[in-house]
């Protein structure tokens, strides 16, 4: 994992594994000098020291780094005075060594002086940061209250809201198997009025063929008999123009419940409020095709009485016509069979 992070990266690193080993300042400051030094090959400053570590004093870096000279040049001369080493590489050794001494000191107190320097305009600079972010702080607490408020009144709307979600969503469910029913009982309510509609036509065929065999019947009966059919004829008429105009009715609920279910159907989407002005539609439908059912009984009935009052006449006609007046080989009339189309 070491491998693949950046210098920078590996160096910050090593050293949170050195401050998690030594907790004691000046045996950190000494460890991070050695790992500098020795792993990364970086003369250590007390600047860099101090920007690694931060912590203790400003002179803890600087005498950190110090006895760690002193040590280095201590093990080095052990090192150059071993008996081995020639006199000449030895006193070379020293002087390099000493070199490095002189200008790793002065480099330090530069550096010293520097970070001085830094740390005094950073002190002004973090009193001034101090100030403004005291401020800044009580102004972010107002906020922070001020938001802390307008999020638990947002939690409150929120939980408002998922709960008329949650409402919204069974009543749209409960709306969309009301529709489910209410599209089951038109379609049923179509097919019976297609049902109607062909038992109107067959009806009204047997009706203008009674009429027609009757009109055949009462040709040589009696002018009391011509009269008679003549009202039966009116009100066959009236009969037929009330169920013409009652098909027509039918017809036009039709049309208006086809209207009204594409209407519901748009609805469905919408908000709860179109959702119970949807339910109040669908009621008023409803309400109009038991009216209209009402009105279909009441029209089968006036077809019943239609029926019987021309059966009623036919035989009526034939008994008042005298029989000398009669053909010889006459076939006599067959009386209407009644039938009623019970739906």
């Amino acid at each position: 994992m070491d491998a693949d992070l950046s210098p920078d990266a590996a160096l910050a690193a090593d050293i949170e594994r050195v401050k998690l080993s030594h907790p004691k300042t000046r045996e950190l400051y000494r460890e991070v000098c050695a790992l500098l030094f020795f792993r990364y090959g970086i003369t250590p400053t007390a600047n860099r020291l101090y920007q690694l570590v931060r912590r203790g004093s400003m002179g803890t870096p600087t005498q950190v780094l110090g006895e760690f000279w002193t040590e280095l040049r201590e093990k080095s001369r052990v090192r150059i005075e071993h008996p081995d080493l020639p006199a000449d590489l030895g006193a070379a050794a020293g002087e390099l060594v000493a070199t490095l001494w002189t200008r790793a000191t002065a480099s330090a107190a530069t550096a010293l002086d520097a970070l001085r320097d830094e740390v005094e305009s950073a002190r002004a600079d973090a009193q001034l940061s101090v100030t403004t972010a005291r401020d800044e702080l009580g102004r972010v607490e107002t906020a922070l209250e001020q938001r802390t408020a307008a999020l638990l009144a947002a939690q409150v709307e929120v939980r408002e809201l998922e709960k008329a979600q949650a409402e919204g969503h069974a009543q749209r469910q409960a709306l969309e198997a009301e529709l489910e029913r209410s599209r089951a009982a038109l379609t049923a309510r179509d097919r019976e009025l297609v049902e109607v509609r062909e038992g109107f036509s067959r009806d009204l065929d047997k009706l203008r063929e009674a009429a027609e065999r009757a009109e055949e019947r009462l040709r040589a009966s009696e002018k009391r008999a011509l009269l008679e059919i003549d009202r039966e004829r009116s009100a066959a008429a009236k009969l037929q123009k009330e169920l013409d105009e009652t098909t027509r009715r039918v017809e036009q609920k039709e049309a208006d419940h086809r209207r009204a279910s594409e209407i519901m159907q748009t609805q469905l989407g919408e908000t709860r409020h179109q959702a119970g002005v949807l339910q109040g539609r669908l009621d008023a439908v409803q309400a109009e095709n038991t009216r209209l059912q009402s009105e279909i009984i009441a029209l089968r009935e006036k077809q019943a009485s239609a029926r019987e009052i021309s059966e009623r006449a036919a035989p009526a006609a034939d008994r008042r016509t005298p029989r000398a007046t009669r053909p010889a080989r006459s076939v006599p009339a067959k009386p209407l069979t009644r039938r009623r189309k019970t739906i």
